[in-house]
């Protein structure tokens, strides 16, 4: 890519979104589920951060399907409100009409993002989730880990996503 298009591009950014910004764009990618009251799954999945110039913040949507028969699985979407000093505010919506406010860390010299929730709400058997993403070589991953009234805070997915 030029720099002169580069550059355009790193304007088009919100200040704020800037350290975020090599995650804007399409994802795709395999992941695992797994937990101990349900049998282990396999799926393929797409993400999308996007971004409005004139606004501090990152819309985020994810869809899954059966990696075996394609019918579709899971979708949440939402938004991700990074600050200037490293922390990040996300809120996500479930398909299942699970509701999520989650609150953590960014460090894009390390690619590590950490979200822990504040608040799991219309779930009557999730009690805490958390979501550490990686980004590496072009490579997005993740583990989702979760609590329930039955279990500990254990891991439930986990994925690798490359950049459209």
């Amino acid at each position: 890519m030029a720099e002169s298009t580069v550059n355009q591009l790193e304007k088009m950014v919100h200040p704020v979104v800037q350290p975020l910004s090599d995650l804007l764009g399409t994802w795709r990618g395999e992941g695992h589920g797994f937990f101990p009251t349900i049998s282990s799954f396999n799926y393929f999945e797409e993400l999308q951060f996007s971004h409005s110039p004139d606004k501090p913040v990152i819309a985020y949507s994810q869809k899954t399907w059966n990696l075996k028969s394609g019918q579709p699985m899971h979708s949440e979407s939402g938004y991700w409100r990074p600050k200037p000093d490293g922390t990040i505010e996300v809120v996500i919506a479930q398909s299942t009409g699970l509701v999520e406010v989650q609150k953590g860390t960014y460090d894009m010299k390390e690619g590590v993002m950490k979200l822990k929730s504040e608040l799991v709400g219309n779930a009557s058997k999730v009690k805490e989730i958390t979501r550490v993403f990686n980004v590496e070589n072009g490579e997005l991953s993740y583990v989702v880990e979760m609590a329930t009234g039955l279990t500990s805070l254990q891991p439930h997915l986990r994925a690798s996503l490359k950049k459209l």
